[in-house]
């Protein structure tokens, strides 16, 4: 799944920068519910990654049974900290 895809699916733009702050709410909410219910774990992974670039990701031992799959969130985060500016 493409980042602009999702942003269009739950935002209605691929544009996070254009997403209208009253309806992030709603669009977070949405994610949440299809994240519980996806079942291809490359969509789940693309899910929880937007959610945690929202901050509103579940934690990881909620999120992922697999360690691999926990592993690999966890190497998300660590390179969306260090693009982060400080």
């Amino acid at each position: 799944m493409e980042m602009q895809d999702l942003l269009q699916r739950y935002f209605g733009t691929p544009d996070l920068a254009e997403v209208d702050p009253v309806a992030l709410p709603a669009g977070i909410d949405r994610m949440r519910v299809d994240f519980g219910l996806e079942r291809d774990s490359g969509r789940r992974f693309a899910l929880w990654t937007l959610l945690y670039m929202l901050d509103a990701a579940p934690d990881l031992d909620v999120a992922f049974e697999d360690p691999a799959e926990r592993e690999a969130a966890r190497n998300i985060m660590d390179m969306i900290a260090s693009a982060s500016p400080s």
